[in-house]
C-alpha cells in the first residue's frame, strides 16, 4: 500500500495562518475585593524576594556563630548532676538548645553569605548533636554501660 502524498503547502499555509493570529488570548486575572474608592488593592509579590547580603550585617552571622560556639563549651561545664531523673532532662533540653542555636547560626550565616560563620555554625550543630548523643546512647542500650532514664 503506498502512502498518498502529503500536500507540504497546504500544511505551510495552515501554520502560517494560525502564527498571524498570535497566541490564544490569557484568561483576565481575578477580580479581587476592592476598596471603597472603587480602586484595587496592589497585588501581593507571589514569591518572596531574594536576600541581598549587606556588608554591614555580617557582623550578627559572626555574633550568633560566637554565641553558639560559647554556649557549646559551657555545656562541658554543666555544673549540675545528670545521671539520671531531671538532670538528665534538663542538661538534654540544654543540649538541645546547642544545636538550635547552631541551626539559628547557620541559618543568618547562609543567608549571608558568610562561609566562615557558617562552617562555624556547622560545628555547633555537631557538637550538640555529640552532647545528645552522648547522653542518649547509654539510655537506649547502644553503649556499653547501661544507665537509667530515672533515679531510684
Amino acid at each position: 500500500m503506498a502512502e498518498k502524498p502529503r500536500d507540504w503547502d497546504k500544511e505551510l499555509a495552515d501554520i502560517d495562518r494560525i502564527m498571524e493570529t498570535g497566541p490564544p488570548a490569557l484568561p483576565a486575572p481575578p477580580k479581587t475585593g476592592g476598596r471603597k474608592d472603587g480602586t484595587s488593592a496592589p497585588a501581593l509579590p507571589t514569591s518572596r524576594p531574594a536576600v541581598v547580603p549587606t556588608r554591614g550585617g555580617a557582623w550578627r552571622s559572626w555574633a550568633k556563630a560566637g554565641l553558639g560556639v560559647l554556649l557549646a563549651v559551657a555545656m562541658t561545664q554543666w555544673p549540675y548532676a545528670h545521671r539520671c531523673g531531671l538532670g538528665a532532662v534538663l542538661y538534654l533540653g540544654a543540649a538541645a538548645m546547642v544545636v538550635l542555636a547552631g541551626l539559628w547560626s547557620a541559618v543568618s550565616s547562609w543567608r549571608r553569605r558568610s562561609a566562615g560563620a557558617h562552617l562555624i555554625s556547622l560545628g555547633v550543630i555537631l557538637a550538640g548533636l555529640t552532647l545528645v548523643a552522648l547522653e542518649v546512647a547509654p539510655r537506649v542500650g547502644y553503649a556499653k554501660v547501661d544507665l537509667p532514664w530515672m533515679c531510684g
